[in-house]
């Protein structure tokens, strides 16, 4: 048997039981890995039913463009059925998506722009209100808008309840699915809930998102909205495919136990998912205590982790944010391990001669070079020597003339693969201030004591 084209692989993903990273969870707990989605996400599914309806009403037309607001599953979907149906796609989406999600769309053909994260949905430069603004203006294009596309939900009552009401022969107790646009919960819990109404669905939102106030209060709180940074969840706005009266509660997992528990799910599953898998998981762990042996909890994982490389999977990342700990040795540790000794600089006016006759008291061969209190560069041997061979009347010079780049700054939580990546030939050294804001410089030798130390 063979399918005619991508498309027809879309759907029908396996559920697998989850044994290590739920320990401690009462019941059985199953991933509907959507993983396997010729997109590697969930949102095939929808964005290849907004496309057949948009298709049947008029609304795009042959040879038209797509144009759509997407953190990239979306508009990977939508590309890949693009391709297969003639359309062009332009699509615009936030500086916070992963740069994997990026390129994978540029990959398929398509436009994108990179819009600022940190501004209204209602202000002229966010994604949606670029997307809208293109819509107006390029000939036969059409928005599908999947956030309050209605199709998006439908998608999920006509394929992916189904799937899970068959999967589990019915028994399904729980649904547990980070929310976003709203589409997957509402559509397969409104199924689910047809089937049988005791069924409970569990909404994972984030910090700095508005769902689970509004859920509980009904009241739109704007105080509530800032950055955050796991990717696929949580609103700054109410979609129309947020169906409030199907999703029994909300539960808020931070950035960083959705980071942790993300690259947990691959390495205590061997699953390779995204970052709102480990939202999920982090959701559900968080909401244990509602739970009962007997219980049957289907856990939706949208997205595959490929696409999280510089991010949930970058431990430098992690670090930066905080979010990772001393595991490895860091900037923070190295410098802990080595005395503490006042940094030489020189001056940028002093002269060149001045420079030679500190290197050599000093035995040293690069020099942090200060103009009013700052590092602005550095002076190494090999600079002076290949500056007077040149010109040996520079000796009087000053070193300004002859410095170069400064060498690289590291924060305390850089690991140290990172700072031993930055020292090479043109850098012997990494600067780092500390905690009382003093700059330090840490060497080889400094990275190599604390190894063997």
């Amino acid at each position: 048997m063979w399918y005619n084209n991508i498309l027809e692989t879309i759907g029908n993903t396996p559920l697998v039981k989850l044994n290590t990273i739920t320990k401690g969870v009462p019941g059985t707990i199953l991933a509907k890995i959507e993983t396997t989605n010729p997109g590697n996400s969930i949102k095939d599914r929808m964005a290849v039913k907004m496309i057949e309806d948009a298709e049947k009403s008029g609304k795009l037309k042959p040879g038209g463009t797509i144009i759509e607001g997407t953190s990239g599953n979306t508009g990977m979907g939508l590309a890949m059925a693009a391709i297969i149906k003639g359309y062009k796609c332009i699509f615009t989406t936030t500086d916070k998506q992963s740069k994997e999600k990026v390129d994978a769309l540029r990959a398929f053909g398509a436009e994108v722009i990179v819009c600022p994260t940190n501004v209204d949905p209602e202000d002229p430069r966010s994604y949606y209100s670029v997307s809208s603004r293109l819509e107006r203006e390029v000939p036969n294009s059409w928005k599908p808008n999947q956030y309050d596309n209605l199709a998006n939900s439908q998608a999920h009552y006509e394929q992916t309840g189904p799937e899970i009401w068959e999967q589990t022969e019915g028994k399904i107790t729980h649904l547990v699915v980070g929310v976003g646009t709203g589409g997957t919960i509402s559509g397969t819990g409104k199924y689910l809930k047809e089937k049988n109404p005791n069924i409970k669905i569990w909404g994972i939102d984030t910090y700095g998102s508005v769902f689970k106030k509004y859920k509980e209060t009904g009241i739109f709180d704007k105080d509530e909205i800032y950055p955050y940074i796991t990717e696929g969840i949580g609103e700054d706005f109410l979609p129309a495919n947020v169906n409030f009266d199907v999703i029994d509660l909300f539960e808020k997992v931070t950035d960083k136990d959705a980071a942790l528990m993300t690259r947990d799910i691959a390495r205590k599953e061997g699953i390779f998912v995204g970052n709102s898998a480990g939202a999920a998981i982090g959701g559900l762990i968080q909401l244990k205590d509602q739970l009962k042996p007997e219980d049957v909890v289907v856990v939706i994982f949208h997205d595959h982790g490929s696409r999280y490389m510089g991010k949930m999977y970058n431990e430098d990342w992690l670090r930066e944010r905080g979010f990772l700990q001393d595991e490895k040795l860091t900037a923070k540790s190295i410098l802990s391990k080595k005395e503490s000794t006042e940094i030489v600089t020189l001056d940028a006016q002093k002269s060149v001669l001045e420079a030679i006759n500190t290197i050599k008291s000093m035995n040293i061969s690069q020099i942090p070079v200060t103009q009013q209190g700052m590092i602005v560069g550095k002076v190494a041997e090999s600079d002076i020597l290949s500056a007077l061979l040149e010109n040996p009347g520079l000796k009087s010079a000053p070193i300004s003339e002859i410095m170069t780049a400064t060498f690289p700054f590291v924060d305390l939580n850089t690991s140290i693969d990172k700072i031993s990546s930055l020292i090479n030939k043109e850098n012997s050294a990494v600067l780092v201030e500390d905690e009382s804001g003093k700059i330090e410089i840490i060497t080889q030798y400094d990275i190599i004591n604390a190894i063997s130390g």
